[in-house]
């Protein structure tokens, strides 16, 4: 009995080495200024777990959400069902949104991982940097209203400044401006084609062609409308000049 507690005991020694190894990887090192960071594998760890986050933050913290819905309400107020594909909106607005927010992007850049890569700032830093460019840009897109709204529901005081706006509300903020704005720019440019189908319903049924779809009729007239005024480079310009980057 002795001797199999002790062949226990001398299989498990290696297990509690290679826990406290790990443990002492996953830790926070004090520097000799008193500062304290992060250990490289816990710096790994939380890179990998905000790239998994990455789809999250492209729809919520970039463009993308303003450019997507437009595309999709233009796509169905031309009444062309599934063309363009889902893919080619997406790749469309993802390249789109990446052309628009690119200066954000080369600031965050230059004052966040350029410096960390170069170990002159530590972890910490380098993400409030790198953050600094994208609060500014949702906060230029963003409404008072909503930021307001947000606030209130929160119960949080009036805020100094515009630094003083943590990111719980100044994301949901963003995102319901960017809905707003969205949908202003999506009946704009809803009208027109609701006026060619109007026009059509309105001759089809003076003819006495009720059996007959509007929609199909009207669908190469708004083609033809789309066509001729250069609607994809009129709707992309119009939508990169309306963010204030």
């Amino acid at each position: 009995m002795r001797f199999l507690f002790i062949s226990l005991l001398l299989l498990l020694i290696p297990e509690f080495v290679f826990a406290e190894q790990e443990l002492k990887l996953l830790t926070m090192t004090q520097g000799a200024d008193g500062s304290s960071s992060y250990s490289t594998s816990l710096q790994i760890l939380i890179i990998m777990t905000l790239l998994s986050l990455v789809p999250a933050m492209l729809m919520t913290v970039t463009s993308f959400t303003r450019i997507i819905v437009v595309l999709a309400i233009l796509r169905q107020a031309m009444g062309t069902m599934q063309t363009p594909s889902n893919q080619i909106l997406i790749g469309l607005a993802l390249f789109t949104s990446l052309f628009i927010m690119m200066p954000v992007f080369d600031e965050a850049y230059s004052a966040g991982v350029k410096p960390y890569m170069e170990a002159s700032i530590e972890f910490e830093e380098a993400a409030e940097k790198g953050m600094l460019p994208f609060r500014s840009f949702m906060l230029n897109q963003t409404r008072e209203t909503d930021l307001m709204m947000f606030a209130s529901l929160a119960g949080t005081p009036a805020f100094n400044s515009r630094e003083d706006i943590p990111l719980s509300i100044l994301l949901p903020s963003f995102v319901t401006s960017e809905l707003k704005t969205a949908f202003q720019i999506g009946f704009l440019i809803f009208i027109p084609f609701l006026v060619i189908d109007l026009v059509v319903a309105s001759v089809l049924m003076s003819m006495g062609m009720m059996m007959l779809s509007p929609m199909l009729i009207s669908l190469p007239f708004k083609i033809m409308l789309f066509v001729l005024v250069d609607g994809w480079s009129l709707v992309l310009g119009t939508i990169a000049t309306s963010f204030y980057v």
